[in-house]
Formats: C-alpha cells, structure tokens, sequence
C-alpha cells in the first residue's frame, strides 16, 4: 500500500491492477483515515485515467453485494455529482417520475458530499430505511416499481472512505465511480457527469457492456439536464447535442434550480415537484432528465413523447403516488 501512496502523491498514474489492489486495501481497512485523504487528494491535481477507473470500478464490484433485482430489466437515474452547482435532488426526483411512469427503477445514490442534500440524504429524511436485502428490495420493485440502493451499504470500500469524503467536502473520483457501480446491475441506465471528458469514458466503457444507456452533460458544466444550456447525450449509437427546444420546454435560468439552503429546504422543494405544486423550471427540469430515461427504456419512443409521458406522471400525481407507496411500505 505504501508503494502505491508514494505512486500517487508523486503524480504518477496508476496501473489497473494497482488501482483494483489499493481499492481492495481500503475496502479492508489497510489505509487510515490520514492515507484515504492522500489518495483522494492525490487525484484533485490531476485527472483519473482510464486504467485507475477500470481498476478501482473492478474492485468495487468484486466486492460489492449484488442483488438479483427483475433479472436487470431495470433502470437507473444516478449523476456523479461534485459539478458545484448546487441545484435540487432533479436525478432522484426524475426516478420517481420514471417509476411513476411505468418503468421498474432500482436508484442508486449516496450522501451528499460538496452539498448537504444528497440523494440518500432526502431519502432518509423522508423516512426510507436503507437496506441491502435483496428480498427487502425485490418487493419494493415489484410493489411499487422503484427500491433505492444506499451505495456504503453494498460497497465495503464507499463505507470505508465515507466519513474522509465528508470531512473533505470536494468530490473525488468516487464521484465518478458511482453511477458506474450500481451493485443490481442494470441493463439500462441514466448517468450524468460534470465534464466532457468523463461522459466519453463512461460511454466507452458502458458500450462494452451491451448496455442500453444515456450519459448526459449540460455544457454549462451540470451533470443532468438543466435546460439552462445546450446538453451533450452519449448513446450507443454514439454523441448528440440537444437544445432546450428539442424537449419542447422552455429555458431555465441558473437560480431556478438552486437547491437550497439546508436539508429541510431541500426536502420541501422535493414534496412540492412530486404534488405537482412546484415551480415551471423545477418540473421542467425533473421532466427532461426523466424523459432522457424514458426514452433510454423504451427506445423506440420520440424524445417529446417521453416528455409528455414524464409531465404526465407527475401532473397525474401518480409519481407522488409511487414515492408515497414506497415510503408507507417502511412501516
């Protein structure tokens, strides 16, 4: 593990075999709480490579506890956050529109890092109770078409490394792994990134893998869709640049996503998206990031169409109805 250390805090990359044995030696508790913050700061110099991201995403999954969750005929909506802007939970939010929708969503996220509201943050304050059972799981999929995956509670390594993300406050390259680890392995997927570059080496690497998926980034620097610019989709079938009209919605300004200011602000605006009583902007930009998923699942829908089914799902409040249902199966 030393060796490894020095390697990185002498700006050299890291070989994947090397990347996949220092993510098992933090998984196992060989590095302290002082060496994790080395290695997560070795990379804010510098960007990951391709062969440290393979290496470290291999070891994650080795480890990790995998559910069998509908055979992976199931959709996940997850960014990587860290883009600093601090909008409002729009990923877990278009989950439940989704799910409202029709389409079985098996949600993986974490706690907020560089901001207080992160997915699993407004999950538990809402009263979901996290679990790894995959029976626990299963039935919330098939009852309510949608279960959420708190990621420390499946990857030895992000349980490990969470309270040194915490103190640190600034995203690392967990932040890049995380869409790229959902433990339930599924076919289609949803992922937003905070560079250009990062979304080419996602869709590089989730193209080896016979997945249906969608990698989205807003060129004004956001990991979803935000409708206040340009948005950059890689497919399968290779990069598209969408504009705001495409979706058939109007312009966001940047101050109209913002998320608030603490936990409690956060979870409000979430309520109101989801009863249909929040602001244009706000469903607007829930509804394209949805729509992208929609569109991902069923494949052969238009992009406005899948618009229209995501405004659908929450006008009708039967995404409301899917997050209540999923909460009320807790008690």
């Amino acid at each position: 593990m030393k060796n490894l250390l020095n390697k990185l805090l002498e700006s050299r990359s890291l070989h994947r075999e090397e990347a996949s044995r220092l993510m098992h030696g933090i998984a196992s508790g060989q590095l302290n709480e002082t060496q994790m913050a080395a290695v997560l700061t070795s990379f804010i110099m510098r960007s990951i490579s391709l062969d440290e991201l393979m290496g470290f995403r291999e070891a994650l999954l080795e480890l990790a506890i995998q559910p069998r969750l509908n055979n992976g005929d199931i959709i996940d909506l997850c960014g990587t956050g860290g883009d600093g802007k601090n909008t409002f939970n729009i990923s877990t939010l278009s989950a439940f529109v989704v799910a409202g929708s029709g389409i079985p969503v098996a949600k993986h996220g974490n706690y907020g890092v560089s901001s207080m509201s992160g997915s699993s943050n407004v999950m538990e304050q809402l009263g979901y109770k996290f679990s790894n059972d995959e029976g626990k799981l299963q039935a919330e999929l098939e009852d309510t078409g949608i279960c959420f995956m708190h990621a420390p509670l499946f990857h030895p390594a992000l349980k490990a490394v969470g309270g040194v993300r915490r103190q640190l406050g600034i995203k690392s390259f967990f932040n890049i792994l995380g869409p790229l680890v959902n433990p339930a392995n599924p076919c289609y997927q949803a992922s937003g990134v905070f560079n250009l570059e990062t979304g080419r080496i996602y869709s590089y690497l989730l193209q080896k893998e016979n997945k249906e998926f969608r990698v989205i980034h807003s060129m004004d620097g956001y990991d979803e869709v935000s409708l206040t610019a340009h948005t950059r989709i890689f497919s399968p079938r290779g990069e598209s640049l969408l504009k705001e009209d495409d979706f058939g919605l109007e312009t966001n300004r940047p101050e109209e996503l913002f998320g608030g200011k603490d936990l409690d602000e956060a979870v409000g605006i979430f309520l109101r998206v989801l009863k249909d009583e929040a602001t244009p902007a706000q469903k607007n930009a829930v509804a394209a990031n949805a729509a992208i998923a929609i569109e991902c699942y069923k494949k052969n829908i238009s992009l406005r169409d899948a618009v229209a089914a995501a405004m659908e799902s929450i006008q009708s409040r039967k995404a409301f109805q899917t997050f209540e249902n999923l909460i009320n199966s807790q008690k």
